[in-house]
């Protein structure tokens, strides 16, 4: 494992959103940095590649009153170690970890909730029989592959330069410019507030974090997944960003002619990050599925 600089707890974290409510937890090897609050059937909540916790900092308060609500930091994401194995960093590995890090916590979500490649892990752990939620919500939902991207002979290529040391600390240097945190966010087509934009360049300027969520990309393969989704008996609502510029709208569309059952919510002023933008109709919608699928929670 390389020795480039993590977050620290009590330097980065010492005022993280939602603190009161953080735990670290020994799962798959890995310490995990937890979020936990609330009382009832539990919704899980899974980030994409490059975020933490703090993606949900907004929406965790809202659902509160009718979950008990887990959102951990993914491998090498935010506060929660790396691993020494990138295969841990893959879609397969990662879904293993996160239901290890469950059966360890003792719970099995009711509801599960992704953004980007967290749905992706969600939709793993569902084929593999490791999750059975009453529904997964997929945030602008990271299913299928990139168009050239995973292209099997560009694919160790890739891995090997930006498992690299010195690629993670170059765009962790990068970022440690304000501007151009502001031009990656807004290549999501998500306009987010000053506090949403800080908290991003803060994890960004970690190596460490940068590495992880560089690597995951690398080692990242969604064609197995996609060849599976047709045998998914979890329900999936696909909800979509209209100015989502990472993740097209028109995917929704070919995720469907895979898995004909998926349901599609369309939110026609919203990026990439919309349940950041608008955590408050996000949540309404979360609660709205739960009670659809018959999940008991507070009126």
């Amino acid at each position: 494992m390389s020795g480039l600089q993590a977050p620290d707890w009590e330097r980065e974290g010492v005022d993280w959103p939602n603190r009161a409510h953080s735990r670290f937890i020994e799962a798959a090897g890995l310490r995990w940095h937890v979020q936990d609050a609330g009382q009832g059937p539990v919704c899980l909540l899974v980030h994409g590649t490059g975020a933490s916790t703090h993606s949900f900092r907004d929406l965790l308060p809202r659902l509160v009153p009718y979950f008990r609500v887990i959102a951990p930091d993914l491998p090498g994401h935010g506060f929660t170690s790396r691993p020494r194995d990138d295969d841990q960093l893959s879609l397969r590995g990662m879904a293993d970890g996160l239901t290890q890090l469950l059966a360890v916590l003792g719970v099995s979500p009711s509801l599960a909730v992704g953004h980007s490649a967290g749905a992706a892990i969600l939709c793993r752990a569902c084929l593999d029989g490791a999750m059975h939620p009453s529904e997964i919500i997929s945030l602008n939902g990271a299913l299928l592959p990139l168009s050239g991207f995973k292209h099997p002979a560009i694919t160790p290529f890739i891995r090997s330069i930006v498992s690299s040391d010195w690629v993670s600390r170059f765009f962790a240097r990068r970022l440690e410019s304000p501007r151009e945190v502001a031009r990656m966010l807004a290549a999501t087509g998500s306009t987010l507030d000053a506090t949403g934009m800080e908290l991003y360049g803060r994890l960004s300027r970690s190596p460490s974090h940068a590495g992880a969520a560089l690597t995951m990309m690398a080692v990242w393969d969604v064609r197995p997944l996609e060849r599976e989704l047709s045998t998914l008996t979890v329900p999936l609502t696909l909800v979509v960003g209209a100015r989502d510029r990472m993740i097209l709208p028109g995917e929704a569309a070919r995720v469907q002619r895979l898995l004909p059952s998926a349901s599609v919510v369309q939110l026609p002023d919203l990026g990439h990050l919309a349940h950041e933008e608008r955590p408050d109709f996000i949540a309404d919608l979360i609660v709205g599925h739960a009670r659809s699928r018959g999940v008991r929670i507070p009126s």
